[in-house]
């Protein structure tokens, strides 16, 4: 897994359902480790962007209407700046510093869909709110684990068929 992928599921996955309740983790010490890993000081305004970016970009991934205008918000005043090398141009970021996590995550998004187009999605367990990344040659996973999700989700079916085989009394 490239850093760009690893950096986006880090905070798109921030906000996992335990036990039916969705578990915010950009907050307190957990937000301010993730914001210090993304380069950032952890700063009450860092954790807010980066909840911001991570809700906007859940909402992209998931086509979910109003997505990039609420990313766009977000990101008000980040810019990216050409810098001419020998070789090419290079792309650097270029945002205050309390955008500079979220502004990165944005760019990561970014390289992923550019890098592995449709292949980050949504857990196909409704009750999940993670996200993943799919590597498999065909392009089918599903679910964000096959040890927890896809496991629930193949005993649910299982379960409804068997119910549906069951002569009715």
């Amino acid at each position: 897994m490239s850093g760009d992928e690893e950096l986006l599921l880090q905070v798109l996955n921030t906000a996992p359902v335990v036990d039916g309740e969705p578990v915010e983790q950009l907050v307190g010490r957990d937000g301010v480790v993730l914001a210090k890993r993304l380069g950032g000081t952890g700063s009450d305004e860092e954790l807010r962007a980066l909840r911001g970016v991570r809700d906007a970009l859940q909402h992209l991934i998931a086509g979910r209407d109003g997505a990039t205008a609420a990313l766009q918000s977000v990101l008000e005043g980040v810019r990216m700046t050409p810098l001419f090398e020998v070789d090419g141009i290079r792309w650097q970021l270029d945002a205050p510093p309390e955008l500079a996590p979220a502004a990165r995550v944005a760019q990561a998004w970014t390289l992923v869909n550019e890098r592995r187009p449709g292949r980050l999605r949504p857990c196909a367990n409704e009750q999940c709110n993670l996200f993943l990344i799919d590597r498999t040659r065909p392009g089918t996973a599903k679910w964000c684990s096959m040890s927890t999700c896809g496991n629930r989700m193949k005993a649910r079916a299982y379960a409804t068929r068997q119910r549906a085989a069951q002569p009715s009394r």
